[in-house]
This record gives C-alpha cells, structure tokens and sequence, in this order.
C-alpha cells in the first residue's frame, strides 16, 4: 500500500477515534481494553477496501461494536472469578463535557446481555435508528426493538431522575473528603441517606472490601475505620472532579497509589459510594 493511501486512512480515521473510543468504554466499562478495540479497528480499517465504504464513521462504529461484543463474551468469564465488588475503571471528565452514561447506569449495564447493552447504547445514548442498529449487531429492527425495551426496563431505576448541578455536587464531594479524612462522623453522617450504599473495588490487588457495606449503619461503621487509618496514615487530595458522571475526587493515599471516589446524590444527600482501589484501573489516570 502507498505511503499516501495509509498517511490518508488515518487522516480520515483519527478525528472519529475519541467518539469510537466513547462506544467501546461504555460496551467493556474499561479504558484499557477500549482503546484496544479502536486500535483493532484502526488495523482492520488499513485493510479494507476503503473506496467501498460509503460512511466511514457508521462501518467503523459497527466494526468496534462487533469487536466489543466478542470482548465482553470473555469478559463474563473473567468477571465470575473476580475478587470483590467489580466497578468500571473510573473515567475523569475534563473540561465542560457531560457524560452521558453515569456509574449507576454502567453498573446496571453490566446485568444486561451483551446483545442487550449494544441495541440499548447503540440506540437509546449515541441516538442510531434501529435499521443501523440491526446492521451493526446482525439482527432485524424488530429483534433491536425489543432488545432495547428489555434493557430500558432493566436499567430505569439506574437513570437519574434530575441532573445535579455540578458546582453543588462540587461542593458536596469537597465536604465530604474533608469529613471522611477528618474523622468528622457527625459531619459525614449528615450527608447520607438512610439506605447509603458502599462499594470499593480493589479487584484483589489492593485491600478493599469483599462486599458492599448496605444501609446507613453499616457506611457509617466502615467510615469510622477508614478514618482510624487516615488519621494515622494520610489520605492527599489531588483534585475534585467529575468520575463516570458523578461529583467525586481522586486522592493518593498512604501507599502511594491514587484513588478516586465517586459519589451518587439524590436530594442532596449521598445514596451510593464508588471507591476505585485497583491498581490496574487507576493506570490511565497517572
């Protein structure tokens, strides 16, 4: 293949690589393997015959979907023998972008088929007609149709109800670094619902906990030992932002490793805690 051919293949893939790389983590939950599908993609793409393809953009889509799909047929098996809570890597927004899939929702993903989250992405987030998506997971629009309803009914408890306003959520997971590190239990127990839930993923690489703490009491026993270990260890915030959609905040703890925390609030309290221990979802973000 000519020098100018290939220098033109990547030209006209790289400005659709970030919007490929969107479908692909919220298909797999993992930055890494996102990427690998893109670049699996990309490779395929240098291969075909490009002059046939009328929509770069919709081939593409589907090729990393199709890719995805495979990917998350291993990934089941892998997941079954995981130590822990299992929690998509955390993705950091930057600037003023708005996620579109919240941590809530990529955890009630999870629970669908891997025919099920595709019709559901495919159609209900990134907005495709069924008939594209029909041609991109080898299904008619009517079997899609029902996919999608499937798994709207399974995930719309997951949907949020009213979007947080940013600088408030802020401001909420800043209060709440500070009365977690600080041992501030009155503080801290002022932000949670009655039916808080906590969730760390360590994914046997770090310690964390086995099973999510469930309820008011149970958080709020959790947290007085974690604040025993960061009055004697240290706990450094490095920034707060926004983590899979929710107000949250990254920090290096004691071992020298970073550790993000995401946040769920509804009416101003905070129903669920996402802490990210695992060494190998943190890589990205150093």
């Amino acid at each position: 293949m000519e020098r100018g051919t290939q220098e033109d293949a990547a030209a006209r893939f790289d400005p659709l690589r970030p919007r490929l790389i969107r479908v692909a983590y919220r298909m797999l939950g993992s930055v890494a393997d996102a990427e690998d599908m893109v670049q699996e993609a990309f490779i395929r793409w240098m291969g075909t015959d490009r002059g046939a393809v009328r929509e770069p953009e919709a081939f593409l889509r589907r090729t990393v979907t199709r890719l995805c799909l495979d990917q998350l047929k291993s990934a089941r098996v892998q997941r079954e023998t995981y130590v822990g809570p299992w929690l998509p890597e955390p993705l950091v927004e930057e600037g003023d972008e708005e996620e579109d899939v919240a941590l809530p929702l990529m955890l009630a993903l999870e629970r669908l088929s891997p025919l099920e989250r595709a019709a559901f992405l495919l159609h209900d987030v990134f907005g495709l007609g069924f008939e594209e998506v029909a041609a991109t997971v080898g299904r008619d629009a009517a079997a899609c149709r029902q996919l999608a309803a499937r798994a709207r009914s399974h995930v719309r408890d997951a949907r949020p109800r009213y979007r947080l306003e940013k600088q408030r959520g802020m401001e909420i997971a800043s209060a709440f670094f500070v009365a977690s590190r600080s041992g501030d239990m009155t503080a801290l127990g002022a932000m949670l619902a009655a039916d808080v839930s906590f969730h760390s993923d360590g994914g046997g690489k770090r310690p964390a906990a086995i099973r999510p703490a469930i309820g008011f009491g149970q958080v709020m026993q959790v947290h007085k030992a974690l604040a025993v270990l960061f009055g004697k260890y240290g706990s450094t915030l490095l920034r707060t932002c926004i983590i899979n959609g929710l107000p949250g905040f990254v920090t290096r703890e004691a071992d020298g490793e970073v550790q993000t925390t995401a946040l769920d609030i509804e009416d101003g309290k905070v129903t669920a805690i996402y802490i990210m221990r695992n060494p190998d979802k943190l890589r990205h973000l150093h």
